[in-house]
């Protein structure tokens, strides 16, 4: 699988939260590089599955820094949403609500009619286990996507906002753990 450098696509949706991410935004952006290709080496995609699959990428984690909550599922579909109705794509609405509201589902998400659902998220789990879940994939791959893009403190970014919830919330320690 080729590893593009560069996705216009991402580049873009992305570009409008830099200011808004700030210092976790590179961090933040190579973590959707990595993930949508550990998604897209799953196996081939057309154009269409391709755009939703970087729409996706994109908006999955946002919420962290548009609504600053650690409990950022709800905000980063509603992002989504928006960015979709915005383009004209009101129609892939369910389809990416629900990639990004179950990429942290813990047990595989079986439904034949949604089939980028479960590829979501086992690129997101490769990523976010860094690595040491390959869902498939070689270990070779998996280290020629880091090398390219390069964590960046992202891993440290989530236990840092993940530890400042659950001082708050001990009750609701992992609000975004989907069974």
């Amino acid at each position: 699988m080729e590893i593009e450098e560069r996705l216009p696509l991402l580049e873009e949706i992305l570009g409008r939260w830099k200011n808004e991410v700030g210092n976790d935004y590179v961090g933040y952006k190579n973590h959707v590089y990595r993930m949508i290709h550990f998604c897209l080496a799953q196996r081939d995609f057309d154009s269409v599955a391709r755009e939703k699959i970087i729409i996706a990428g994109c908006f999955h984690d946002l919420g962290i820094w548009s609504n600053d909550t650690f409990d950022y599922l709800p905000p980063s579909v509603a992002l989504a949403k928006d960015y979709l109705w915005q383009n004209s794509l009101e129609q892939w609405i369910p389809e990416i609500e629900l990639m990004i509201g179950t990429h942290h589902k813990l047990r595989k998400y079986e439904d034949m009619e949604n089939p980028l659902v479960e590829v979501f998220r086992k690129g997101d789990l490769v990523d976010f286990s860094l690595g040491f879940v390959k869902c498939g994939l070689s270990k070779s791959y998996i280290r020629s996507v880091k090398k390219q893009f390069p964590n960046a403190g992202f891993h440290k970014c989530l236990a840092r906002t993940a530890s400042s919830w659950c001082l708050k919330h001990p009750l609701n320690p992992i609000p975004v753990l989907k069974w």
